[in-house]
């Protein structure tokens, strides 16, 4: 009988933790210990080292973050303390403890000049707070663990909503279609819509390959916020006027990305596209019905070249 690695998950109950603990679980080669926020705060170094010491895990994934991208700008010692320093104190326990260290990053460390797809290999350049505390934990990760993964994912949308937002951009359109109320949605700004479940997956199959270094993770696929909205209201078969807008019509504390877009030139994992994820999120909060459900279909885990 082959033993089991075990992986532990701080951030838990945030939007991607809570579906990569649903997922590991339903693996036979992993063992999962979620720990909360109140069980490792990550901003506090005693706590995190305690709590990675006594588990002893072959795995830590970091998903705990400060993802409300304005609030960052007016908070940054806050955002620093979570998304850098609370990066570094997770990156230090695994060192002692001999874990390997996933940290969970964003498309946010980008400036968004590019045309195409961010890859692995781009140079970054983050133009807002939030990104710049983001890239200083990749950095900080890479200084302090010896054996480290970074995922950069992007636009995440899943099933428990994300805690710091409130809920996530897909239900707030379903809801504002619903209630009859004006959409008027951004139509410049590309990115990648990422379903978390999926994320979880494959983050699952990169960690039981034994992956590292940084990989971008995101559904197959761009478009913008606009073409994302209209998507969601079809696939919901709700009617709605959507009013497509220029982002400088919603000035924001934060400058964010013309483009974030993700691509992966390392070929590790290729999950199923952005509109075929979407469809599987509205089928399991049921805004949409299905005879079939499999949330395994389209995510291949390849090799690296």
């Amino acid at each position: 009988m082959s033993v089991k690695r075990l992986v532990t998950i701080i951030g838990s109950r945030g939007q991607l933790g809570s579906d990569l603990v649903r997922v590991l679980q339903d693996y036979a080669v992993f063992e999962v210990i979620p720990l909360t926020r109140e069980q490792a705060d990550c901003t506090d170094f005693e706590a995190v080292h305690k709590a990675v010491l006594e588990i002893h895990p072959d795995v830590v994934v970091n998903c705990a973050a400060f993802v409300r991208v304005d609030e960052c700008e007016d908070h940054p010692q806050e955002a620093f303390a979570v998304n850098a320093l609370g990066a570094l104190h997770v990156a230090r326990a695994c060192a002692t403890a001999g874990s390997l260290c996933v940290h969970i990053s964003t498309d946010y460390v980008f400036d968004g000049s590019k045309v195409s797809p961010y890859k692995e290999s781009d140079s970054t350049h983050p133009i807002n707070v939030y990104g710049a505390s983001k890239l200083s934990g990749e950095y900080l990760v890479r200084q302090a663990a010896p054996r480290w993964l970074i995922v950069r994912s992007a636009s995440l949308f899943g099933k428990t909503g994300a805690r710091g937002k409130g809920g996530n951009f897909v239900e707030t359109i379903l809801a504002k279609a619903q209630a009859n109320e004006p959409l008027r949605i951004v139509n410049d700004v590309q990115m990648s819509p990422t379903y978390t479940r999926d994320a979880a997956q494959a983050l699952a199959k990169l960690i039981e390959a034994g992956a590292d270094g940084i990989v971008h993770l995101t559904n197959d696929g761009a478009c913008t916020w606009y073409e994302f909205a209209k998507k969601a209201l079809e696939l919901a078969g709700l009617r709605a006027f959507i009013d497509p807008v220029s982002s400088n019509e919603y000035p924001s504390r934060a400058r964010r990305p013309k483009n974030s877009a993700l691509d992966s030139e390392r070929s590790l994992v290729k999950l199923r596209s952005w509109q075929e994820a979407l469809e599987s999120y509205l089928i399991e909060k049921g805004h949409r019905s299905a005879s079939l459900k499999d949330s395994n279909r389209g995510i291949k885990l390849g090799s690296d070249g």
